[in-house]
C-alpha cells in the first residue's frame, strides 16, 4: 500500500502532536513533584495577588501627600507607616509591585522575541545571516551590562524623558541588553535540532521552511525559552531597581521597589525609619528568589536529565 506525501505528513503531524501532549504531561507531573518550585510558583501569585488586586483594597488608594502624616511609624492605620511625604508606604508597595514586576515581565518577553526569532533565523539559515547575527550579538556581549544601562538611562535623564515613558524605556534597554546571550542559546539548539532525524525527514518530504521552523523547530525550542525567560524575570527586575535606586529609571512619583528604597538615603532614614527601605527590599528579595525557584524547577522537569529524580 502506497501513500501520498500529504497523507505522510498528516500522520507525522498527528503523531508529533501527540508526542508532545504527552511529553507536557510528563513534564508537569515531573514539576509538580518539586516542593521548592511549587513554593516559588505559590510566592509569585501572592505576589501579583498583593500588587495588582492589593491596591484596591487600600483605603489609601487614591490619597496624595499629607503633611500631618510625614515618617510616622507603622501602626494600626498605616501598618507599614508613611514616608516623607506622608503616603502609606504599604498603598505604594503594592503599586510599585506593578511597576517593577510589568517592567520585568515586559522586558523578559521582548528579550524572548527578539533572541528567539534571531536565534532560530541564525540556526536554521547559518551563512551570512548566521554571522551578521552573532558578531552584533558578540559585541553587545563585549560590552558591561550594568555600565551600559547607567550610560543609556543617563542620556535618557539628560533629554528630560518624561516620567510616564521611562517605564517602557527601560524594559526596551533591558531586553537589548539581555537578548544576545539568549539568542546564542536557542542558535545552539536549534544547530543540534536540524541534524536530527525528523528534520532530515521533512527535507525529504518537501516542506517549506516556514512550515519546517513552525512546526518541527520551534515547539522542540518552546522548553528552553519557557526556562530563560522565567529564569530572566528576576535579572530585569534587579537591574530595573539598580537604576531606580540611582534615579536613572523609574522615577517619582510613580513608585518602583527601587526608587522606594532610594527614599531612606540619608543616614537618619536609614538607621531611624527602617519601615521606608526594609519592606520594598524584601519584596525585590523575594519575588527573586520566588522566580528562580520556579525556573529551576522547571528547568529540572523539562531536562529529561532530571527524569526520575
Amino acid at each position: 500500500m502506497s501513500y501520498s506525501n500529504n497523507e505522510v505528513i498528516q500522520t507525522d503531524h498527528i503523531t508529533k502532536t501527540v508526542q508532545r501532549s504527552s511529553l507536557w504531561k510528563e513534564v508537569m507531573k515531573r514539576f509538580f513533584k518539586r516542593k521548592m518550585a511549587i513554593a516559588g510558583l505559590i510566592i509569585l501569585l501572592l505576589v501579583f495577588l498583593f500588587s495588582f488586586i492589593g491596591p484596591f483594597f487600600s483605603p489609601y488608594m487614591t490619597a496624595g501627600t499629607n503633611p500631618q502624616e510625614i515618617h510616622q511609624a507603622p501602626s494600626l492605620s498605616h501598618w507599614l507607616g508613611t514616608d516623607h511625604l506622608g503616603r502609606d508606604v504599604l498603598t505604594r508597595l503594592m503599586l510599585a509591585g506593578r511597576i517593577s514586576l510589568t517592567v520585568g515581565i515586559g522586558a523578559m518577553l521582548l528579550a524572548v522575541t527578539i533572541g528567539g526569532i534571531l536565534g532560530i533565523l541564525a540556526g536554521y539559515y547559518g551563512g551570512l545571516i548566521d554571522q551578521i547575527v552573532m558578531r552584533i550579538a558578540d559585541i553587545l556581549m563585549t560590552l558591561p551590562g550594568l555600565p551600559l544601562l547607567f550610560i543609556m538611562a543617563a542620556i535618557m535623564s539628560e533629554w528630560q524623558v518624561p516620567a510616564e515613558q521611562r517605564l517602557y524605556i527601560v524594559m526596551i534597554m533591558l531586553s537589548l541588553v539581555n537578548w544576545p546571550s539568549l539568542a546564542r542559546l536557542i542558535r545552539s539548539q536549534v544547530l543540534s535540532l536540524r541534524e536530527r532525524e525528523f528534520m532530515v525527514a521533512t527535507e525529504v518530504l518537501g516542506l517549506r521552511d516556514k512550515r519546517k521552523v513552525l512546526n518541527h523547530l520551534l515547539p522542540n525550542v518552546v522548553p528552553l525559552l519557557i526556562v530563560t525567560a522565567t529564569l530572566s524575570v528576576g535579572g530585569a527586575i534587579l537591574s530595573e531597581s539598580v537604576l531606580s535606586f540611582f534615579g536613572l529609571g523609574v522615577v517619582p512619583p510613580t513608585a518602583s521597589w527601587g526608587n522606594m528604597i532610594n527614599t531612606a538615603n540619608t543616614l537618619i532614614d536609614f538607621t531611624n525609619r527602617p519601615w521606608l527601605w526594609i519592606p520594598p527590599g524584601v519584596a525585590i528579595f523575594v519575588t527573586v528568589i520566588a522566580v528562580n525557584l520556579l525556573g529551576d524547577g522547571l528547568r529540572d522537569s523539562i531536562d529529561p536529565n532530571m527524569k526520575g529524580r
